[in-house]
């Protein structure tokens, strides 16, 4: 005991200017609920955040201008979910899109600063569907910001892209039955290239990057090695989905936030009933061989990141993981209940949390608040799982009544950002 009490004093010299709502002490575990204005905290943080400890370096301030490209079908609404409420708890501008390219800029046009609702402007987050055009974020983004990105597994994502677009992508609309094995079994009896939301049926991670989706690299090597030197002269971390722990470790080292500032609720989530179970390796081989330029994007952006993961150090990084996912569980059952499960719409009571269902052949899942709850917890909650079309409104009409010309924000001269992965050491692979 004098051990914990020990612990706990210099806990409570660490957050001098936060209120301590509820202390739970057992005889191996201690945790924490905390109150900062909206913000609740489930991590303990009486253990060091760093790992091992930086014992020569001053603390860093945590950055505060990022710009998340988000891939499609990649785990990105649940990372633009904690982007917004970072940006919430910190009173960041966050760039949203104007009501003409409903929750997303415009895609699949190139992105234009004029896709940007004025009231967003000027930001210090951007995190909603776009279309890459580096000369045009460099635009509306402050000097300093720092470009992260997420890339999932090729046969994976056309899956869940085939499944979620298949009433929106003519290429998928022709295939008998909505087979997917049919389609991979001659995709060119289906695709047209150029026509609409063709970028869906093929290399869509190389579309979304700004890339050619028509190229392959096994007419052209040298395209897919410049698409990847581009994309490595422009972004700080490309997170793997697999990896999704991992990868959200990997971004608050980069950005210096805590591991409270990444917890999440799995958000935008296909029901069993609407996704393969497992993909046969026959149909992930004509997928990918179908998407080589996404693979080739994602085969070396996946060994990077384990190569970053190895110079971080892999067990730490597999240490905060798992304190991550611990913390992660306390926080759903904190807020959905004991036994937090994801449900569909139609049993979701709480309209704010209901998902946009894409069609009548895809059922997306989320998360509904115990009934009977109210107050800062219950808000916290309640924006934990709010899907992006409501939470990208919720904002804008924030932004929009807090009005007023909002000065550019100014880079933090003393905390330089973290530089472009094209500039980082090359190390040995780690995985």
């Amino acid at each position: 005991m004098p051990l914990i009490l020990q612990r706990l004093q210099q806990a409570t010299k660490m957050m001098s200017r936060r209120k301590i709502l509820l202390l739970v002490l057992g005889c191996s575990t201690l945790s924490l609920f905390i109150h900062q204005g909206a913000q609740l905290s489930w991590y303990p943080r009486l253990f060091p955040l760093s790992c091992p400890p930086l014992q020569d370096s001053p603390p860093r301030p945590k950055h505060m201008t990022v710009a998340f490209l988000k891939t499609h079908k990649t785990a990105g609404t649940t990372v633009q979910n904690i982007l917004f409420r970072f940006a919430e708890r910190h009173n960041l501008t966050v760039a949203l899109p104007h009501p003409s390219c409903e929750h997303q800029f415009c895609y699949p046009r190139n992105f234009s600063t004029h896709f940007v609702h004025p009231a967003t402007r000027p930001p210090h987050v951007l995190a909603s569907h776009l279309r890459f055009d580096r000369v045009e974020l460099e635009r509306l983004m402050p000097p300093g910001t720092v470009y992260v990105t997420i890339l999932r597994e090729p046969a994976a994502m056309f899956e869940s892209l085939f499944s979620y677009y298949n009433q929106y992508c003519p290429a998928f609309r022709r295939v008998p039955n909505a087979s997917l094995e049919a389609f991979l079994r001659s995709p060119e009896a289906y695709y047209r290239a150029g026509e609409h939301f063709a970028m869906f049926a093929h290399n869509t991670l190389a579309y979304d990057l700004g890339g050619d989706n028509e190229r392959s690299p096994r007419d052209d090597d040298a395209y897919l090695a410049g698409l990847i030197r581009q994309v490595e002269e422009v972004f700080s971390l490309v997170m793997i989905a697999e990896y999704f722990d991992e990868s959200l470790v990997l971004l608050r080292r980069l950005l210096a936030w805590d591991l409270d500032d990444v917890l999440y609720a799995k958000l935008n989530a296909r029901a069993a009933s609407s996704r393969l179970a497992a993909i046969p390796a026959a149909l992930a081989r004509a997928a990918r061989a179908w998407n080589a330029l996404d693979a080739g994007l994602y085969d070396h952006f996946n060994a990077t990141f384990w190569r970053r993961v190895a110079r971080a150090g892999r067990a730490c990084v597999e240490r905060e993981a798992r304190e991550l996912r611990e913390a992660r569980e306390r926080l759903l059952r904190r807020c959905f209940g004991d036994e937090p499960v994801l449900r569909p719409a139609a049993q979701i009571r709480t309209k704010q949390l209901q998902p946009w269902q894409p069609s009548r052949k895809v059922d997306i899942m989320g998360y509904d608040l115990p009934s009977g709850g109210a107050g800062p917890a219950t808000e916290a909650c309640l924006k934990l799982a709010m899907p992006e079309v409501q939470y990208s409104n919720y904002l804008l009409r924030k932004q929009k009544r807090r009005g007023g010309v909002r000065a550019r924000p100014e880079p933090v001269v003393d905390n330089p950002p973290p530089r472009p992965i094209r500039v980082l050491p090359r190390g040995p692979q780690g995985h």
